[in-house]
């Protein structure tokens, strides 16, 4: 495949002062954005949520202390005296409700399958990150070679100038041209223009996934190549899939927990009776059990509920998967189509478009050619070179964005 090589970046340093421009490469782009992402952060601090609320979902639920007094007399000769009736007594006691061990077990796999889903959306909140600083440092390289394009064809514009304002004054070119010339300039500082907002946007951009001010991207770029069936192969390792899937456990956990309420749940109360010396301090041991009689109306629900949101979330987990599939078809086509025209360009019109200024350039030398028509061939083949780049960052984004979107990835 053949690749323009343009002029690495010396425009770069004077897009920003030089206190401020931050140099950073691609790599370094993708690893800052994972880890300085207020929103990845934000995925951090809730997995760490989810497992700690996990250490104690199976734990038995607090105990209750009890203290009061009982079988106080009110009326009669004894009346609110706790010391002249035998059954009257001041009592403290510990009672503790036990659930059974299917719902704890239930609670437990409810909260392992929380953790697994905020794992997942942390996983796919890296990976959004990753694309959107790896789109953008793209977009910044490519902005940057496109700017030394044009200040590349301004030069050469610009050295031709003393030349015309010679013709004009000796009489063998017309005024009319030096206004033309005038006017190719302005064109390319047009899209000079252009290119320094798309710098900015681009630099923004950046700032917001790697926070990076006034980056200037250096290093390599990224290949234009992808291995298509290499990705088709892991499209189940997905995060969009695999959110999918933790969705469904954490459905199928719940269904556990519904069923589990359809069994009793126990209870146990000690307490200690403290009463009038004369009759002696007594101790009261007492158990219970839950009577889920009333199932068709409390836990059935439930459970039909628990079991409707599992089959949903399957469902969810089917369509994710063919919509996944059919965006990778989607997004491969548009990288195809993408590097055809950059390999059309770059292989057939820009040759030409060379020729053409080098042909211009010696008939103008010889004088064979109006100055004229070498300004038009330097424009003209400045404004395709600034095309061909804008098709190969095309293709580049394309197939960065297949990779890093199709690809399992490991944080």
């Amino acid at each position: 495949m053949q690749k323009i090589c343009w002029t690495a970046f010396p425009v770069l340093l004077a897009l920003a002062p030089a206190s401020y421009a931050q140099s950073i490469g691609y790599e370094e782009a993708l690893r800052a954005a994972v880890s300085e992402q207020p929103q990845v952060r934000a995925r951090e601090l809730q997995l760490e949520a989810r497992r700690s609320v996990a250490d104690a979902a199976d734990e038995l639920p607090d105990p209750r202390l009890r203290a009061g007094i009982q079988n106080l007399p009110v009326t009669g000769p004894a009346a609110f005296e706790i010391d002249r009736q035998l059954p009257t007594q001041i009592q403290v006691g510990v009672e503790q409700d036990i659930p059974n061990l299917a719902e704890r077990h239930a609670r437990a796999r409810v909260a392992a399958a929380d953790i697994d889903l905020a794992s997942a959306q942390l996983t796919r909140a890296q990976l959004m990150a990753r694309l959107g600083a790896g789109e953008a440092w793209i977009s910044l390289a490519y902005t940057q070679q496109a700017l030394n394009v044009t200040d590349d064809a301004l030069r050469q514009i610009e050295r031709l100038v003393p030349l015309a304002r010679s013709a004009v004054a000796a009489g063998s070119a017309r005024p009319a041209e030096s206004l033309e010339i005038r006017r190719a300039v302005l064109e390319v500082e047009d899209v000079r223009t252009r290119l320094e907002g798309d710098l900015d946007a681009a630099q923004a951009m950046l700032a917001r996934y790697a926070a990076v001010q006034d980056a200037v991207a250096t290093g390599a770029i990224p290949g234009a190549d992808v291995d298509a069936e290499r990705l088709r192969a892991t499209l189940e390792l997905n995060p969009d899939i695999i959110l999918a899937i933790a969705q469904v456990r954490q459905a199928d956990a719940r269904i556990d927990l519904a069923r589990s309420e359809k069994r009793p749940d126990f209870g146990i109360n000690l307490s200690y009776g403290r009463r009038d010396p004369m009759f002696g301090d007594v101790v009261s041991v007492m158990g219970s059990i839950t009577l889920p009689i009333f199932a068709g109306r409390r836990q059935n629900p439930r459970i039909a509920a628990a079991e409707a949101e599992a089959s949903a979330a399957q469902a969810i987990q089917l369509d994710r998967l063919r919509e996944l599939q059919a965006q990778f078809e989607a997004d491969l086509a548009a990288w195809r189509s993408a590097y055809r025209q950059w390999q059309r360009a770059t292989e057939e019109l820009l040759p030409l478009a060379q020729s053409r200024a080098d042909l211009e350039s010696a008939s103008f030398a010889a004088n064979r050619a109006e100055l004229l028509d070498v300004i038009e061939a330097i424009k003209a083949l400045a404004l395709l070179q600034i095309e061909i780049l804008e098709r190969e960052e095309a293709t580049v984004e394309a197939a960065t964005t297949l990779r890093l979107t199709y690809t399992e990835f490991q944080p």
